[in-house]
């Protein structure tokens, strides 16, 4: 029997077809400061050569008005961490990543440059990170509207993120020194929803090691490229995209109890006091400007389909899974 736990309805297909936008929240116009975000400088002759053999993303062949989302695995392929990066200079690229994570991960980067003429170091100190929504977002021509693409204005560079529920949304990134642009202020409760509704997932710490790329989706949204050199864990990524043995996804999730990233989420079969395995973990929560919580949760396929799931903390809550914003990539 169940005990206390947040029950998940699952929404078929026609449910999830016909969600009414007019029921989802907008996300306001503004700016804000990220501080939870940081920054490794890679610079020497062989920086795009080093990160070619480490990230998921082709980096050697990075254009000037590009960025990557990209993931660094384990030799099991397993995500140690998630950047958005881009080519600074001509030998010089910048990684934006949770800041929880830089320290570890920057030292275990390191261990890899040997001869590499490359540096690695925190350059968290040098920049400033601002994530920009709606009308505070740098307008393009139309050929750079794409996510990931990148606009330099002077010293400041804009990268186009996924939208969210419709908006537009960037980063910013700029020295310290340089002057902020002017915009209404946007709290960072909104733009963190914002994030999770644009389905595309940021690891952080008590996600490490937990899921390979696809099963974030990173596959679909730009974080994963087939057809570049080898990488640590690519044998593992290449296997679940080719072989078709994925049986994880991300999923949208709403909730009226609070959620935070690690939570497991379990079937219906299990209780609260059993060693039933989880079903899925919560990668990444916010609450939403509507009430309850917002997630991005990573679950079982087969588990999506059973109609109810729960999650360990809270009271018995339904939730329901939203879909996504982004179609699924089905082949390459």
């Amino acid at each position: 029997m169940l005990k206390q736990g947040i029950i998940i309805q699952v929404m078929n297909a026609e449910s999830r077809a016909v969600l009414p936008s007019s029921n989802v929240a907008a996300l306001p116009s503004g700016r804000v400061k990220l501080e939870h975000l940081g920054v490794i400088l890679a610079k020497g002759p062989d920086a795009a050569k080093f990160l070619q053999g480490q990230m998921t993303q082709d980096f050697v062949l990075l254009e000037e008005y590009g960025a990557r989302l990209t993931a660094y695995c384990s030799a099991k392929g397993r995500m140690l961490a998630s950047f958005i990066g881009f080519r600074h200079a001509p030998e010089e690229f910048l990684l934006l990543c949770s800041k929880d994570l830089l320290a570890s991960t920057l030292k275990r980067l390191s261990m890899f440059v040997l001869r590499s003429k490359v540096a690695l170091i925190d350059a968290s100190d040098s920049w400033a990170i601002f994530g920009l929504s709606g009308n505070a977002t740098l307008p393009s021509d139309g050929s750079l509207d794409k996510p990931w693409a990148k606009l330099q204005v002077g010293e400041k560079t804009y990268i186009n993120l996924y939208p969210s529920v419709g908006v537009s949304r960037q980063v910013c990134v700029q020295p310290l020194s340089a002057p902020n642009a002017a915009a209404d202020p946007l709290p960072l409760s909104l733009w963190a929803w914002g994030e999770v509704r644009s389905g595309v997932a940021t690891i952080t710490a008590p996600l490490v090691e937990q899921f390979v790329p696809q099963m974030l989706n990173f596959e679909s949204v730009g974080g994963v490229s087939f057809k570049k050199g080898c990488y640590p864990g690519q044998e593992v990524v290449a296997r679940s995209q080719f072989r078709g043995i994925l049986k994880r996804r991300a999923y949208l999730a709403h909730s009226n109890c609070a959620m935070q990233p690690g939570d497991h989420v379990y079937g219906p079969e299990a209780e609260l006091d059993s060693e039933s395995e989880p079903a899925g973990t919560v990668v990444q929560a916010a609450p939403s400007p509507e009430g309850g919580f917002d997630a991005i949760v990573c679950l079982k396929v087969a588990a999506a389909g059973e109609g109810r799931l729960w999650h360990r903390l809270g009271g018995a809550e339904p939730i329901e899974l939203l879909p996504l914003p982004y179609d699924l990539l089905d082949d390459i």
